[in-house]
């Protein structure tokens, strides 16, 4: 089993290498603003400072505590005995007393030692999931940032459509008034118009949407960007694990349930270890016999030692449950190990082959921008049809089209593999 769990430790980190994803300023304030903005962020850093003041309250138990006690008791009946004619007092039957006591933890068998561990592991796991929400919310951000400037270059690419269709449509109008087209012609590329704009209103339609959600989680609604600037330095899958164990909070939070498992353990064994402390006290009262009414000043001082016999075996049960435990969360890391090696396997195969369409569609466009010049010249010569203009014009689009989509698909790819190897953009 702790083979298996470590079967990715012994990756060499002395090549690790941080993800560089290089956002612009606005991107990186937007997410800063969300941190400030966003009610869930406030909710785990309440919990993170809470998780510190209970740390803070355990090691107050290495000091002495002090306390200051008062009581008045009337008793009755008088006890007293007539002894020689004289009838003696034992008892007052106004009891005075005032003291000031202590107890000091003399030694605890390393009990204060294994719970002050244990609250630094709890805050470590709180600042870890503090780590968690803040990256899961800024990835957020980022994905609705480049999800808007794709929208809206989808948009500028269909407003480009719509102004060829547009342009000629009124070349078609003139030819109708010539005779050399028929009212057909403009009809179906108005059909064609149309079903543009109509796309054109869905894309408006998804930016807004999309300013919705940038407006929910950072309190902003628009933006200046234009461009996909999230660009990530070349990494093989050893780098990317690497950097995942050493920096990824969502790792970090399963290491700290093992170490949070592991040390209840250890408090659960120190339940058969003895107790030793110092105790004192002193102060006034009365009742010492022969003058019983007579406050006088007293003390005390001692040791106490108390040893558990037998638990009738509950302790040993509650280390073998919680040694399941502890079983379980290193499964549970070995799980999310494994798991992230495939995403981050699957999200740098989507960075290269990205990469190699936008260099095919480079030469793709080119080809179709070529032919859509070359079909209107022979359409206004006469020798092509509108409809080989509309499938020029699509062809235009289409690849367009496709290289925009392979852009965004690598910007967003670069951003899973940076968000998975945990690092902290905004920075």
């Amino acid at each position: 089993m702790k083979k298996f769990f470590f079967l990715f430790v012994t990756i060499s980190f002395s090549s690790l290498l941080q993800a560089q994803v290089k956002l612009n300023d606005e991107l990186k304030n937007l997410m800063k603003q969300s941190f400030v903005f966003f009610p869930k962020i406030k909710e785990v850093e309440n919990a993170e400072i809470t998780a510190q003041e209970k740390l803070n309250l355990i090691e107050l138990n290495k000091n002495p505590q002090f306390d200051v006690s008062a009581s008045y008791n009337f008793v009755m009946p008088k006890i007293s005995f007539p002894i020689n004619g004289r009838e003696i007092q034992f008892a007052p039957t106004s009891n005075v007393a005032t003291s000031i006591g202590g107890v000091y933890p003399m030694y605890d068998f390393g009990r204060l030692k294994t719970n002050i561990d244990k609250a630094k592991v709890d805050l470590s796991f709180s600042k870890h999931t503090t780590a968690a929400s803040k990256i899961q919310l800024a990835y957020q951000v980022a994905n609705i940032y480049y999800t808007i400037i794709y929208f809206q270059k989808a948009l500028a690419i269909q407003d480009s459509v719509l102004l060829y269709f547009n342009e000629n449509k009124k070349i078609i109008d003139k030819k109708i008034m010539s005779g050399e087209a028929l009212k057909i012609d403009a009809l179906n590329l108005q059909a064609n118009i149309d079903a543009e704009e109509n796309k054109k209103i869905d894309l408006l339609s998804l930016i807004q949407k999309q300013l919705n959600l940038l407006n929910y989680t950072t309190g902003i609604n628009k933006i200046s960007g234009k461009e996909f600037d999230s660009i990530i330095e070349s990494l093989n899958i050893d780098d990317a694990l690497a950097s995942f164990q050493k920096n990824n909070p969502e790792f970090q939070l399963a290491n700290d349930k093992v170490l949070l498992s592991k040390k209840e353990i250890d408090i659960i064994q120190l339940n058969k270890k003895p107790n030793l402390n110092i105790h004192g006290a002193a102060g006034i009262k009365n009742g010492y016999v022969p003058s019983v009414n007579e406050v006088r000043f007293n003390y005390l001082a001692g040791i106490s030692f108390s040893l558990p016999i037998d638990a009738f075996g509950k302790t040993k049960q509650q280390v073998k449950l919680q040694q399941s435990i502890v079983t379980q969360n290193q499964l549970f890391q070995a799980s999310i190990l494994s798991n992230n090696k495939k995403d981050i396997e699957q999200t740098l195969l989507d960075i290269d082959v990205n990469n190699k369409k936008i260099k095919n569609t480079e030469s793709q466009i080119k080809s179709a921008k070529s032919a859509l010049d070359l079909t209107s010249s022979r359409y206004h010569n006469g020798v092509a049809t509108y409809l080989d203009i509309i499938s020029a014009a699509a062809n235009v689009e289409k690849a367009s089209l496709t290289k925009l989509q392979s852009e965004y698909q690598l910007c967003i790819s670069t951003l899973e593999l940076a968000r998975l190897m945990g690092d902290e953009c905004w920075n």
